[in-house]
This record gives structure tokens, sequence and C-alpha cells, in this order.
């Protein structure tokens, strides 16, 4: 007998997954911190909220808290250096969730962590010292870039207002919101070129990786306003902000999406879009010019909206 063949690469997700050809995942080593330009502002915890999906949070919140910091707000985000910004700068307390990746957990098991995370956060306004003490949970909003803006909306769609009277839901803060569709927008046809942070085919490779088995890139956790979706019509939603990037394939979608959240489906939505951008160029460089409009945009939809 042959000896067995040795696994291979199925798919590759940039160096950070990949799945091998006997069905196992290899992932590399989380990136360290991108915090060099960090002024000591802001500090931080991390805390295992999920125990039975061993998934983790981390929680920032401004070192200096008093009379200037009564906006306080959590933040469901990502990636450390933004989260940092965010905490230091809204002033905010903010919490960043782990959720469930695929191809080992796809569609819906991150919108399942994304609603645990809810009722999470909601008990430890009460239970954590180190966070009740910073953060105002009647002020809370649900923020997220890419599959995190994904998973912000359906948090948005299933929770409506909050959790009762300890966490009310002020807004939700969609940063570039990943969707997919079986159509091509002009934006993808467009984008396929070489240097694109993103492509229409790494996104078709993440729906392949992502979507339940025989399901197609129109389902409605995906194309959220796909021609499958659920009107939204009935959806007490609290107002959203969503954000485009001019150079990123998903700008079509994104723009179709706030415009039947607030035409259809008469929905408070903001629409913003940075020209000339990339797919989440906030995160490429969290402290350029740009990300640094994109701070004070974000910090203003806070503060309009924060006792709404």
């Amino acid at each position: 007998m042959s000896p067995a063949a040795e696994p291979y690469v199925v798919e590759n997700i940039r160096g950070a997954m990949q799945l091998m050809s006997d069905g196992t995942v290899r992932r590399a080593a989380d990136a360290p911190a991108a915090d060099a330009e960090h002024d000591g502002a802001v500090e931080w915890r991390d805390v295992t909220w999920h125990p039975g999906h061993d998934l983790n949070a981390r929680i920032y919140r401004p070192r200096h808290l008093g009379a200037a910091n009564d906006a306080r707000v959590p933040v469901v985000a990502g990636f450390h250096a933004w989260c940092l910004r965010l905490a230091g700068e809204l002033p905010a307390v903010v919490l960043s969730f782990d959720y469930r990746l695929a191809p080992e957990h796809r569609l819906p098991s991150p919108h399942e962590d994304g609603a645990a995370a809810m009722a999470w956060a909601r008990n430890e306004a009460a239970r954590d010292p180190w966070l009740a003490d910073a953060a105002d949970f009647s002020r809370f909003f649900v923020a997220g870039d890419s599959a995190g803006g994904n998973i912000a909306h359906h948090v948005g769609v299933s929770f409506g207002r909050g959790i009762g009277p300890d966490l009310r839901l002020r807004g939700l803060v969609l940063l570039m919101p990943a969707m997919a569709g079986e159509t091509r927008t002009r934006a993808e046809l467009d984008g396929d070129r070489g240097g694109a942070f993103l492509t229409a085919e790494m996104s078709d490779r993440y729906a392949r990786l992502l979507l339940p088995e025989g399901a197609t890139r129109d389902h409605p956790l995906l194309n959220i306003a796909g021609p499958e979706a659920t009107g939204m019509e009935a959806a007490a939603m609290a107002p959203a902000i969503v954000v485009a990037a001019g150079r990123d394939i998903l700008r079509d979608r994104n723009a179709q999406y706030a415009r039947r959240m607030k035409e259809e489906w008469g929905k408070e939505v903001e629409f913003v879009e940075f020209a000339g951008e990339e797919h989440c160029f906030f995160v490429v460089d969290p402290w350029s010019e740009r990300a640094d409009e994109l701070v004070r945009l974000v910090r203003k939809f806070v503060v309009e909206h924060m006792d709404s």
C-alpha cells in the first residue's frame, strides 16, 4: 500500500487561515497588538465571555474617568488599535468580542454569538465593577467592520432598542459591512484589479467557507438587502450609520442596503462614503488622516444619538 498522501491546501485566506484537504484548519498566530502610537490614555483587560465556545473579549476604557466622560458608551468593535482610538477619543468603554469562525462554524453561528454577547454585556454591567464603574449601559452602541458589520446589523434587527431598562441600544455603526450576492455589482466588476485589498474572487471564497452547505450568495444572512432578504418594516431598529469606501467592492451593496433601509423599510440611516479608500482602510492604517476623519464621524454619531 502506498503511504497516505500529505494534506494539501484547499483554501488559503491571506495566509491567516488554511483549509486542508483532510478537512483540518490551520490558523496563523494572532498578530501583535498595533499600539505603537498608543499614549497610555486607555487601559484594557481580557475576559472569557463564552467558556463553552472558548471565546474571549477585550474590554477597553479611558484611563482617566471624570466629568468629561459623561458620554461613556460601550461599543462592540474589532482590531486593537482601532478600539484604542474609539475608547480614548469618543471617549467610550469598548468591548471587542471574539466569535466562532468559519469554516468550522458556518452561518448562523457568528450571529448567534452576537446575540449571546449582548446578553453577556447586560449581565456584566451588574457583576463586574471594573466595567460597571466606567460604563453607562443605557447608552449602548453596536459596531462592527466588514464581517463584524454584518453581525452588528443582525444584532440590531434582533434586539431593537435593547434588553430591558439595563441595556438600551442607541445606535449601530456599520463600517463596510460584509455582503455578497449572485449578481455582480458594478463595484465588484470594477474592483478586480491588482493590489485591491478585497476582490470579488476573495469575497466568493469567503462566502464558500461561511455559508451553510447548498446556500447561494443570496442567502439573506449574507445578502441582507438582496432578493431573498426579509423586509424589515416591522423591526424596531436603532438609528444606524453605514460607512462605505469608494474603492471597495462592497460599496454598491452598502449603498443599496442603506437606501432600502431608509426608503423602503423606514429606518433612520445615515450613509457616508470615503472616496478613494479601500475596504477597511482604517484597519490597515488606524492612525492615518482618513482614520482620524472616521473617528470624528463615529464620535459625532454617538454624541447625537446617545440620549435619543
